[in-house]
């Protein structure tokens, strides 16, 4: 066994060890760290592969900005745990079944048609994977491509739509309605009548004069 072999089996199992955490851990704080480890090790894997590109983006996008935007919010809200794990034993039958059929599925697909050693062999060592991956990318794969960008631009407005809808607790000023405002609009001088009388001052006082 090589120095990569060996590697592969060490981020292999930590990898294991901390998609098992992420599910199993009663803090939710600890799984989300537990996650940006699983994706860690994914990315080593990926440099084991020669993927340079696929590592720094997994590394960059999920744990980068995806898993620290999770942490902030888990850590800034109240959730209770307790009320979380209602449940687990009930929906826990299904979840396994789903889990393992996914898993052999993967088995399937792996032990079918994965070859490390042929497509090492068939690739060149001077060409570089993320051009020939962008080559690929924006010429054969260019329609799911523009498919995917326009699904997620949706996502993006339908989200932003969500979130500034209209609502009582909001403060939104429109700049609009700021720029052609006029004073006349905004404020108007009303006369109006006393409604009480104005008490009549006391009369002053007449100092004693002492004999």
């Amino acid at each position: 066994m090589n120095v990569t072999t060996g590697l592969f089996y060490l981020f292999s199992t930590v990898l294991l060890i901390a998609a098992f955490r992420v599910i199993t851990a009663r803090n939710p704080v600890h799984a989300v760290l537990f996650l940006v480890l699983t994706f860690f090790q994914g990315a080593m894997i990926w440099m084991l592969l020669r993927a340079e590109f696929l590592a720094i983006v997994l590394v960059l996008v999920y744990v980068g900005a995806v898993m620290v935007l999770f942490l902030f919010v888990v850590m800034m809200m109240d959730i209770n745990v307790e009320n979380l794990r209602h449940g687990f034993w009930r929906h826990f039958p299904f979840a396994a079944l789903v889990g393992v059929v996914i898993a052999l599925e993967m088995s399937a697909v792996l032990m079918g048609g994965f070859r490390v050693a042929d497509v090492a062999a068939a690739a060149d060592p001077s060409a570089s994977n993320t051009k020939e991956l962008g080559v690929v990318l924006f010429t054969q794969y260019i329609y799911p491509l523009e498919v995917a960008a326009g699904i997620l631009l949706v996502a993006m407005v339908a989200a932003i739509a969500l979130t500034l809808r209209a609502r009582k607790d909001s403060k939104h000023v429109s700049a609009g309605v700021q720029v052609r405002v006029k004073a006349k609009d905004r404020m108007t001088v009303v006369k109006m009548d006393a409604t009480q009388v104005a008490p009549e001052p006391a009369p002053a006082a007449v100092p004693e004069v002492k004999a």
